[in-house]
């Protein structure tokens, strides 16, 4: 505690002297590391997390020369003392390969935000798959949250991947339709500034579902121009969007905007998808003073859908149906979610900061589904309907400290928060044709609520960083059964915690070339049906995982990042909301390699790829009965952009994903797939159009694949084969916009 005093006392004095600012001239955050050369170009300091620094120049004039990467250089004369007290701005470059900096803590975030730029998204199925080694499957519809692969992982919606928007948690937990599911769709993509992501379980602010990774996409604060964008295509396809800025002073140091959008489309299955949604977004940011900026930000959609369902193979292979048909022809949903947040950032001093995030959130979700078809009821069929209805609020704050010391510079970030989850509407259901109640599987309420807290150290040191972590979770269920009758009034409840290591190194022999070994543990949370149940049983599997791998800019226009990853999982799966029934399948290993490729040997003509291995196993199974379902083995993605003349880019992008083990003696495996997508735009100043062409070569791919047993009505048994949502064909979407 002296420690801390002493050091923010001393931080509360530099802050008093006089000195130059640095910020950023679009949203004002102070920009920290500046690289600032002084007296005549002989010395140099680097600014400090609030954008300040100081030097020492005995003689004027000077000309401070203040370079930082994404940023135009600036040259600032100086020709007396009284110039020091003044703030200089500087103005973003357009992002390019050779402004990314290897050795940088940025340096994800910023290969993503090249992306972004050269291949801009319109879904929030595109938005996931910018994130380098995150593959997705929709099989519901257009409504229902993606399924996700990363990392030899099948997450289903999310167990094993923290999917976070400006801070703010999308994972939900104990849901009726599976653990740590992410629904993105309340997002608009055009309002994402960057994507920030990290995989393994190395970050020590990142908790619960930070096992293959986290991705936590981050907004625009302000918008430079207003915009209406309109958009139509196959099956159907309409979009409408309008950003507009409300507010946007002069002096930069308040703004506003909202953002609106209507999606409809019918899909290419026989059943029309009658896919509606709705989405809205403001956010007001403001300087209150120089140190002081506060944030508020709210979103809220809803959306409805009918969905073709997983078909088996063998009903398309005998003419029953084909590949656009369904079995169940009233399978479909709804969901909602609203969404408010606050943000707070008090600059202290030069090396000292807090910022501060609370949020809420009212979710509700209706999902009707059938897998199985007549395998359990052979008169009505075994459609089932979940159901989910909860109010979520947290908080976090983070404090951030820059220590100097004799060998090097060091970063204390320490931070708390919680989660508390409101679960008033749980329910599994067996239904007939969504209308009439068959049976009622489950029906509970409760509140999970999460604790945390977190502390690490970056310390660099010469060519080395490392960075020691320690973060603690604790989980308090309690759950109410309410087809129980003869349970406590109060329900019951249970406790647990999670205490999670990290351990990072990093090692730049020279400004293009950094190694690093990261290492660490992460976990998700269990189900509250399962925790209740099976009080102190694998409520929080954890894993242990490892990279180790390099970043290298062997000249300006390439950066190539190969890495090999291990990982252990003490509990694989968790509550299946399907069956209410639970199916923990004991210990897992993974291990594999992701190697990473942006090259751009024009400014005009960019290329990345990604390209991923995985080996997964059970390791308490038998040899040959120890595959893991669905799990990936080889992914990849890439795009290719190319702008020519004046306006026009035509890009093209690609996704593979290899065939995999669908059931865990690898009896049945799922199709491989390559799919390419086309852009053709054309941009000026106000306006600008658009062509995307999705399957360009139109072919013939599985989109979500699993192994089950089901039942057709005139089968006399069961049979388990591959079930399958057909993906989408050759289709045409045409936009177009204006800026004002």
């Amino acid at each position: 505690m002296f420690i801390f005093l002493s050091t923010s006392l001393n931080g509360v004095v530099v802050a008093q002297e006089k000195q130059l600012l640095i910020k950023d001239a679009d949203n004002k955050f102070p920009i920290a590391d500046a690289l600032i050369q002084y007296d005549h170009g002989t010395s140099h300091v680097h600014s400090g997390s609030d954008g300040s620094f100081k030097f020492n120049s005995k003689s004027f004039p000077d000309t401070l020369i203040i370079n930082h990467k994404g940023y135009e250089e600036v040259k600032w004369a100086i020709t007396s003392e009284e110039d020091r007290n003044e703030t200089i701005f500087l103005q973003h470059n357009p992002l390019q390969i050779a402004e990314v900096a290897v050795n940088h803590s940025s340096f994800l975030s910023a290969i993503t935000k090249v992306d972004l730029n050269k291949f801009p998204v319109n879904s929030a199925q595109d938005l996931l798959r910018k994130v380098p080694g995150l593959f997705i499957a929709q099989h519901a519809g257009g409504g229902k949250a993606e399924q996700l692969f990363l990392r030899g992982f099948d997450a289903d919606h999310g167990t094993d991947v923290s999917v976070n928007v400006d801070g703010m948690p999308v994972n939900i937990v104990s849901h009726a339709h599976g653990q740590g599911y992410s629904d993105l769709h309340f997002v608009i993509p055009e309002t994402v500034n960057n994507i920030d992501f990290g995989k393994g379980a190395y970050y020590m602010d990142r908790g619960d579902f930070n096992t293959a990774g986290y991705v936590d996409f981050q907004t625009y604060d302000k918008l430079k121009n207003s915009l209406v964008k309109l958009e139509g295509g196959s099956f159907n396809t309409k979009r409408i969007l309008g950003m507009f800025n409300i507010l946007n002073d002069v002096t930069g140091r308040k703004g506003a905007y909202v953002a609106a959008e209507y999606n409809y489309s019918d899909g290419p299955f026989a059943i029309k998808q009658n896919f509606n949604k709705i989405n809205i977004f403001g956010k007001y940011n403001q300087w209150i003073t120089v140190n002081d900026y506060f944030n508020i930000q709210f979103s809220t959609f809803n959306s409805s859908w009918n969905a073709s369902g997983q078909i088996p193979e063998r009903a398309v292979d005998e003419g029953i149906i084909d590949r656009w048909g369904s079995i169940d022809p009233t399978e479909g949903g709804s969901t909602s979610r609203t969404n408010f947040q606050m943000n707070y950032k008090h600059i202290i001093s030069p090396s000292d900061q807090i910022d501060a995030m609370v949020w809420y959130s009212k979710y509700d979700f209706n999902l009707y589904s059938d897998f199985t078809f007549y395998l359990k009821d052979k008169d009505h069929g075994d459609e089932i309907q979940q159901t989910d209805g909860r109010n979520i609020y947290g908080t976090e704050v983070k404090y951030t400290k820059d220590i100097s010391v004799s060998n090097g510079d060091l970063k204390l970030i320490s931070g708390i928060g919680f989660r508390n989850d409101d679960i008033n509407t749980l329910q599994l259901n067996h239904v007939y044709h969504r209308d009439l109640l068959l049976d009622k599987i489950s029906d509970v309420t409760g509140t999970e609520t999460n604790l945390h807290a977190f502390s690490g150290l970056i310390w660099k040191t010469g060519k080395w960083t490392i960075n020691p972590a320690l973060r603690v979770d604790h989980f308090i269920f309690n759950m109410h059964n309410l087809l129980d009758v003869e349970q406590l009034p109060s329900g019951q409840s249970s406790e647990a915690i999670r205490i999670s290591p990290k351990l990072n190194f990093s090692y730049s022999t020279s400004d293009d070339v950094m190694w690093f070994l990261k290492t660490g543990m992460g976990f998700h949370s269990n189900d509250i049906r399962v925790v209740i149940q099976n009080i102190g049983d694998k409520t929080l599997p954890y894993s242990i995982s490892g990279d180790f791998g390099v970043r290298l800019h062997p000249f300006k226009s390439l950066i190539i990042t190969p890495t090999l990853w291990y990982m252990s999982l003490q509990q694989e799966f968790v509550y299946v909301g399907d069956d209410a029934v639970v199916e923990p399948s004991g210990k897992s290993r993974r291990y594999g390699a992701d190697l990473g490729i942006r090259f751009q040997p024009l400014q005009n003509f960019y290329l990345n790829a990604d390209f991923n291995y995985s080996h997964a196993r059970f390791i308490e199974a038998e040899k040959g009965e120890d595959y893991i379902p669905l799990a990936p083995v080889i992914t990849s993605t890439g795009s290719v952009n190319w702008d020519f003349l004046t306006g026009f880019s035509l890009g093209m992008q690609y996704r593979y994903l290899g065939s995999r083990p669908a059931i865990e003696d690898n009896s049945i495996r799922t199709k491989a797939y390559f799919v390419n997508d086309l852009m053709l735009s054309y941009n000026r100043q106000k306006w600008g159009a658009n062509l995307q062409v999705n399957n360009l070569f139109n072919v013939k791919w599985n989109e979500a694949q699993f192994a089950t047993e089901t039942q057709l009505r005139n089968e006399q048994t069961s049979v388990t084969d591959l079930t399958y949502t057909a993906g989408n064909p050759f289709g045409v979407k045409m936009g177009v916009y204006y800026k004002f």
